[in-house]
């Protein structure tokens, strides 16, 4: 296919405008230009990461109790912000844990869910902004141990059921927003303002402890999620890392401490434009929430999972795919049949997934607007193309097809000799075809999988020459 053909092609299919993913992309760019030198013992956490590729988040509290409801009120938002956004006194809100018996909580289905899935790690929520832990914490009561009828430390049985099978687990923790505490950030309604408060006190007596008991308790640690840095200095970001540091060398720090961590996290549900040399994560919702609304049923369907994660991994990151189970325990059935149905892909083609090296391509994911137009911060507009995506192993390139090509898939120019084609589901070989200089192959109508058809091309040579 020629580029002009393949352009106007696209261009004519409204294909989406990135002008979000480049401004996501800016700042990961910025961050990679000041690390050229790449720090061995870094790396060496790493490794697992860049080999998982794909994770669940699970968001899980009290808030999935009103599920975006407040006395009879639908509040807008995602759920697990209903006590901001409706600004719930601390007295209201805690009484919710007085109702907070999830007695159908399995910590064992949840962790086959993942395996199901296709996904490699878990990180759930051990305490949200709303400062309620999901664990039995000496340093606050305010826990599902001492605060409800439950009674029962779900990350415990969490991380031993993660133990058992295999699945690494990282906590989400809230280090900074902590709407219960007077001194924690980002309560303004029942204490005094951010500026005002003794945010080293909260920090002292409950932050730091309770990242110590996470860390001591519960086994290996396979990352910690901070997140939203409000009021977080230099020196208070080295304390968690320090702590980190000394009780688990081998645990990541996720991008959103204050500081650098071992990985750039970018905005929720921001997959940059193009392909980045840090480590990197996306984390997303499988539909517009994080913790559960009863009200939000717009689930994202397999083969759109399937596509981001394809295009994550082809650009060198991780995607954080979230769920919000309900109150009782049970995550939604209908976000468990879209992850069981992407992991049935996986299954058949994870060797272009988990492991993969990003694209050594590059033109496959889009243009830059040939109108010259801007998005809104200025910079030029980026169209997006999604008919396939490539990643890459010693030797072999894998091109995952979305959409059904009309014309031969041109291999990008490249000095490496093509040793043979064949599709990776099956193995029926790919005829690849030469013409004026340039190598393509032709995909049979109907593709194999409209999920995703993924063809193997083998070269010469461990990596692409150009």
């Amino acid at each position: 296919m020629s580029a002009s053909h393949r352009r106007a092609r696209r261009l004519t299919r409204s294909l989406l405008a990135c002008a979000c993913l480049c401004a996501a992309a800016a700042p990961l760019a910025a961050r990679q230009s000041a690390h050229a030198s790449p720090d061995p013992a870094k790396e060496a956490r790493l490794a697992w990461f860049r080999e998982a590729k794909y994770g669940l988040f699970i968001h899980w509290g009290l808030y999935a109790i009103p599920a975006g409801e407040w006395k009879g009120a639908r509040i807008p938002g995602i759920g697990e912000w209903i006590m901001h956004r409706a600004r719930i006194p601390v007295r209201e809100y805690e009484e919710l844990a007085s109702r907070f018996n999830p007695i159908k909580f399995d910590a064992d289905a949840w962790v086959q869910l993942a395996q199901d899935a296709g996904m490699k790690y878990i990180v759930i929520t051990s305490k949200h902004h709303d400062g309620f832990a999901l664990f039995g914490s000496k340093v606050s009561r305010y826990n599902v141990v001492d605060a409800t009828p439950f009674r029962r430390d779900i990350v415990k049985e969490l991380a031993e059921a993660c133990a058992k099978r295999g699945m690494r687990l990282g906590f989400y923790y809230s280090q900074a927003q902590d709407w219960h505490e007077p001194n924690g950030a980002g309560n303004d309604w029942d204490f005094k303002p951010n500026a005002e408060k003794d945010f080293d006190q909260y920090l002292r007596d409950k932050a730091y402890p309770q990242v110590r008991e996470l860390l001591t308790g519960y086994g290996p640690v396979a990352l910690v999620w901070f997140d939203t840095p409000q009021l977080m200095t230099s020196e208070r970001a080295r304390r968690f890392t320090e702590l980190v540091r000394s009780l688990q060398p081998d645990t990541l720090i996720d991008g959103r401490l204050g500081a650098e961590g071992d990985y750039i996290s970018t905005g929720d549900n921001i997959i940059p434009g193009e392909k980045q040399t840090e480590a990197w994560e996306t984390p997303a919702t499988i539909n517009h929430t994080w913790g559960y609304r009863k009200d939000d049923v717009d689930w994202k369907n397999p083969g759109e999972i399937v596509f981001k994660l394809v295009d994550i991994v082809s650009k060198g990151g991780n995607y954080l795919l979230n769920v919000g189970p309900m109150a009782d325990g049970v995550i939604p059935q209908a976000s468990q049949d879209v992850l069981r149905a992407a992991g049935q892909w996986l299954r058949i083609n994870g060797e272009a997934v988990y492991g993969a090296w990003p694209t050594p391509f590059g033109e496959e994911f889009g243009e830059a607007s040939a109108k010259g137009a801007k998005d809104l911060r200025g910079s030029p507009l980026f169209l997006s193309w999604n008919d396939y995506r490539v990643t890459a192993k010693p030797g072999k390139l894998y091109f995952t097809i979305f959409v059904e090509p009309r014309v031969p898939v041109e291999l990008p120019p490249m000095k490496n000799a093509v040793k043979r084609a064949y599709f990776l589901a099956n193995g029926l070989p790919v005829a690849i075809a030469e013409k004026d200089g340039r190598q393509s192959f032709t995909v049979p109508r109907p593709i194999l999988d409209p999920m995703g058809t993924v063809i193997v091309v083998e070269i010469e040579g461990e990596r692409v020459a150009r």
